[in-house]
């Protein structure tokens, strides 16, 4: 009785947990054998619970998993014969797909999608290049600008130095010219003061007559 309350709840899960859809015939083919297996299981459970009420109750047990082997073995040979059938669809779709490919209309039209691609990567690669000379281009300008005021910053800087060395060297000229002025000032001076001690001195007397 416990083995058939199991099958029962099993068979409740099972039966719970099949959803019926709009499906290829190999899956309405799946279906079928999983309900079969569920309803064959059930079966033989039942035939085992009945088998302990008799007195041969091993050789019953034989019979009865005899039948079960046969039984499941015929349903899981129809489950390979549906995969075969499955690989086989499969196959030939496959080839079907390489012929289609190998037609001159594939043919054509994939090389019609090779030229495109190609031409869009030509495409893309012109305007990388045009953006790489704008760029470098913009690059050059820039350098040149930068070039042009260094030039002219150092021009002036160079000027300014030839005004300060100008301006030092007219200085020092100035001053070379005040301290000779300075000298010829202090040479006159000196030579008027010596023409005026001259004059002051008393005059030598006169030699006495013979």
């Amino acid at each position: 009785m416990k083995k058939q309350r199991l099958l029962i709840l099993f068979l409740s899960l099972l039966l719970a947990g099949v959803t019926v859809r709009a499906q290829p015939s190999n899956d309405a083919e799946r279906l079928r054998i999983s309900t079969e297996r569920a309803a064959l299981e059930a079966g033989f459970i039942r035939d085992d619970a009945a088998c302990y009420q008799k007195f041969l109750v091993n050789n019953c047990l034989d019979e009865v998993r005899i039948k079960r082997r046969d039984a499941m073995a015929d349903l899981r040979r129809q489950e390979i014969s549906i995969n075969d059938q499955e690989r086989k669809a499969r196959g030939a779709e496959q080839i079907q797909k390489t012929e289609d490919k190998a037609s001159p209309e594939k043919q054509q039209e994939e090389a019609d999608k090779r030229a495109e691609a190609m031409r869009d990567f030509d495409a893309r690669m012109a305007r990388d290049r045009q953006k790489n000379a704008d760029r470098l281009k913009l690059e050059a300008n820039e350098k040149s600008n930068l070039e042009t005021a260094a030039a002219k910053a150092k021009g002036a800087q160079a000027k300014e130095s030839g005004r300060t060395a100008r301006q030092a060297a007219a200085a020092e000229e100035l001053k070379k010219y005040n301290e000779r002025l300075e000298k010829a000032k202090d040479r006159q001076a000196r030579i008027a003061k010596d023409k005026a001690s001259q004059a002051n001195a008393p005059a030598n007397p006169l030699p006495a007559p013979p």
